[in-house]
């Protein structure tokens, strides 16, 4: 059996993302392909670990929590305490093959060189925008889909906008001479204003870290054709890209019949966490400016840290008293699919570049049609008056008119209802990880596998 190191960017009972959703999945459905996975994530207590959860085995490793070489490690090569640990775990594990789905302080360059002096294959998975955008959304100015292209001036100055530093002033301080940035990395002068002056500098780090990453891995896999075009883009050999496209851990035939397509009023689902760029407050907006509007919207909010927990608040300050507006608990994950088949439509109203969400396909599972921003992968999933809607991210007369379209016609609810097709599975995915894993490795398949879902496109 073949053993495969994954590494996310964090592991429960930390709290999770997609990212880390996706892994456990892949991880399980490998099993059946002959091969075994051992999930490695960075602490977050300061002192490495190893336990079990859902019948796999998960070993944490510590980095350095302080470092006077902070901002060079995070934006750079890596933290080399990190690195050193997982050499330690590599060395006790002894995988076949290691796989990134992350690029982080912890999860970086360093990484990647500790397996290849150990003569392991590396394959690294584009899950967000994070990886490549330093800004994080992968929206130039906050406000337009980003072509990924890495250009230090632009990615410099959107960044700091980004940071709430004015545009103009954003843009004059993109051409502070290196030099400055030399001295005050020697001075030790870190935070606010002097990280803005050296992020010139900052921003040519990370482009070349994550240049190196895509030249010294083996493969690299895109969930989505943005992010195939963007590594392209950005000089990543063709030859190494695979496209496998997102998938659900399971789907399940046996729910609960879907809701009455003309029941009233019509009823909408938000499913996210509680972060701006997930963009709730646009569809609270979008209602409020809709007195007139025969709507019910409930809204499931993830928090995962204080701020989130605030930016809740502030959307329900922002509903007011507005009856038709409701704030729930998360759903657990399981519920999921259950729970939007009690629904009319899923909301998405993202405003950045995502390579899936999750939710869409769980969506298109429970059978219920998608208004979603006009971005990314949600356009990738999203087929405009087909299986659902695709609105300007935060154009709210756009929102109140698909939500209207809606509400007052229920023959174009069962249509989009009609031409949802079933996701494919993550069994579909971990037959890909399997082929591709094999042929790296130059041996024959492990196990019996069948033919790939028809949207495995390869690009090998």
């Amino acid at each position: 059996m073949l053993k495969v190191v994954h590494l996310p960017f964090t592991y429960a009972p930390d709290p999770i993302g997609g990212t880390e959703t996706y892994v456990e999945a892949l991880a399980h459905n490998l099993v059946p392909e002959g091969i075994e996975s051992v999930i490695v994530a960075p602490s977050n207590v300061n002192t490495d670990g190893a336990y079990e959860r859902h019948g796999l085995r998960v070993r944490r490793f510590c980095g350095a929590p302080t470092s006077k070489h902070m901002l060079e490690e995070l934006y750079g090569d890596g933290d080399p305490e990190a690195a050193a640990a997982f050499a330690r775990i590599v060395d006790e594990e002894r995988p076949d093959l290691v796989h990134l789905h992350a690029f982080t302080r912890a999860v970086s360059v360093l990484l990647v060189r500790t397996a290849k002096q150990r003569k392991l294959p590396v394959f690294f998975t584009y899950h967000t925008p994070t990886v490549s955008c330093a800004r994080g959304t992968m929206m130039l100015w906050g406000m337009e889909p980003c072509d990924g292209a890495l250009r230090v001036g632009r990615c410099t100055s959107c960044s700091l906008q980004g940071r709430g530093v004015p545009k103009m002033v954003a843009k004059f301080l993109t051409h502070q001479p290196l030099v400055l940035s030399h001295i005050l990395q020697k001075m030790n002068l870190n935070g606010g204003m002097w990280t803005a002056l050296r992020m010139p500098e900052l921003i040519t780090r990370r482009h070349q870290g994550f240049q190196t990453l895509l030249k010294e891995v083996d493969k690299i896999v895109a969930l989505t054709p943005w992010v195939y075009d963007l590594l392209v883009r950005n000089g990543a050999s063709e030859s190494k890209i695979a496209f496998s496209g997102h998938a659900l851990s399971s789907v399940v035939e046996n729910y609960e019949p879907l809701i009455d397509v003309a029941k009233t009023p019509l009823r909408v689902a938000f499913l996210g966490r509680a972060d701006k760029v997930k963009g709730a407050d646009t569809l609270i907006k979008a209602i409020r400016s809709s007195p007139s509007l025969d709507i019910e919207l409930d809204l499931y909010g993830v928090t995962q840290s204080a701020a989130d927990t605030e930016f809740w608040r502030a959307l329900q300050r922002l509903a007011g008293q507005d009856k038709r507006i409701t704030f729930l608990s998360p759903v657990p994950h399981d519920r999921v699919i259950s729970v939007l088949r009690e629904y009319h439509v899923l909301a998405v109203p993202s405003r950045s570049l995502e390579t899936g969400p999750l939710v869409i396909l769980e969506a298109f599972a429970a059978g219920t049609p998608v208004i979603g921003s006009k971005l990314g992968g949600i356009a990738d999933l999203v087929r405009h008056e087909r299986n659902g809607l695709l609105v300007d991210a935060e154009n709210i007369p756009a929102w109140v008119e698909a939500l209207h379209q809606c509400a007052e016609d229920r023959g174009l609810l069962a249509r989009l209802r009609a031409c949802i097709d079933s996701p494919r599975s993550m069994m579909d995915v971990a037959r890909d990880m399997a082929q591709l894993y094999c042929k790296q490795l130059d041996i024959a398949k492990l196990a019996p596998i069948g033919a790939f879902g028809e949207e495995a496109n390869f690009l090998s």
